[in-house]
């Protein structure tokens, strides 16, 4: 059962800050409430207050900006998965939605609501990370901009103060090729054993960019920047992106739970940074 809570929708964002800041950490924003309704029932999260965003102003719908394109933090993962931007622009992110939990959830679910949960599994997390996502934060009578790279603490935990409200998301287009591939006990409806995704730009045929970054192998989405080390500046070949993914390995902590033994991950982690970089070569112009 979950405990009792006042409920309040706003409108507007300046106002749902004012009121979350004079609350002094006893309330909670809430878009979808996917997850937080889940940890209220079961006590991981307290709120005295419910403070529901969902329809305020500024904070959804996605752009395209020319060289970036911003979603807000309300607008919901089928929304994602649906918007022609992010198929033709983004196709990492497009890729994370599609296997993202079931419809049911994707239609309340927001992207914001995913991030700020700050799961090490969160499906949305690592190709905004390969992107290089910024996130816009409301605090106080000031907006901020916070590197997606710099938001995660550990599982639960970011970078947020309180009363701080994430309003969008703003990713750079990509340059070179993007793809995001995850392991789960089945296709979707599941959270991530393992998942990896990877950016690649190629400089004639070898690697003038890479980023790759792992959800559900440590503490908070990693970068694997071994990987990226090795790769940089060698040729795109099968032999050295195996001679890379290899390497991964020394970027992870993977643990052993339900889902997963931390050898499993472990190895399918190698096995899936290969595959991703593979089809990111591909989408950049490799063979």
């Amino acid at each position: 059962m979950i405990p009792r809570v006042e409920y309040r929708a706003f409108n507007d964002s300046a106002a749902a800050v004012k009121f979350a800041a004079s609350q002094k950490g006893r309330s909670r924003y809430m878009g979808g409430g996917t997850d937080l309704m889940v940890q209220l029932r079961s006590g991981k999260a307290k709120a005295e207050y419910l403070i529901d965003v969902s329809a305020a102003n500024g904070l959804s719908g996605i752009k395209d900006e020319g060289d970036s394109v911003t979603i807000g933090a309300v607008t919901t993962i089928e929304e994602v998965r649906r918007s022609s931007v992010i198929a033709r622009d983004l196709v990492a992110l497009k890729e994370a939605s599609d296997l993202f939990a079931a419809w049911q959830v994707r239609n309340l679910a927001t992207l914001g609501g995913n991030l700020c949960n700050a799961s090490p599994a969160a499906d949305s997390a690592p190709p905004l990370l390969a992107y290089g996502a910024q996130l816009s934060v409301m605090r106080g009578d000031d907006e901020v901009t916070i590197p997606l790279e710099k938001f995660f603490l550990g599982p639960g935990k970011t970078v947020l103060q309180d009363g701080d409200l994430v309003t969008r998301v703003s990713i750079p287009k990509p340059r070179g090729g993007c793809a995001f591939v995850k392991l789960g006990k089945r296709q979707a409806s599941i959270l991530a054993v393992v998942s990896v995704a990877a950016l690649v730009r190629l400089s004639g045929e070898k690697v003038g960019q890479v980023r790759v970054f792992l959800g559900s192998v440590a503490p908070t989405p990693v970068r694997a920047t071994h990987v990226e080390a090795y790769l940089y500046g060698r040729i795109a070949s099968e032999e050295n992106m195996r001679a890379a993914a290899k390497l991964v390995s020394r970027d992870i902590e993977p643990i052993g739970d339900v889902r997963a033994s931390a050898a499993y991950r472990d190895r399918m982690a190698v096995v899936l940074t290969e595959k991703a970089l593979r089809a990111a070569v591909k989408r950049a112009g490799g063979e």
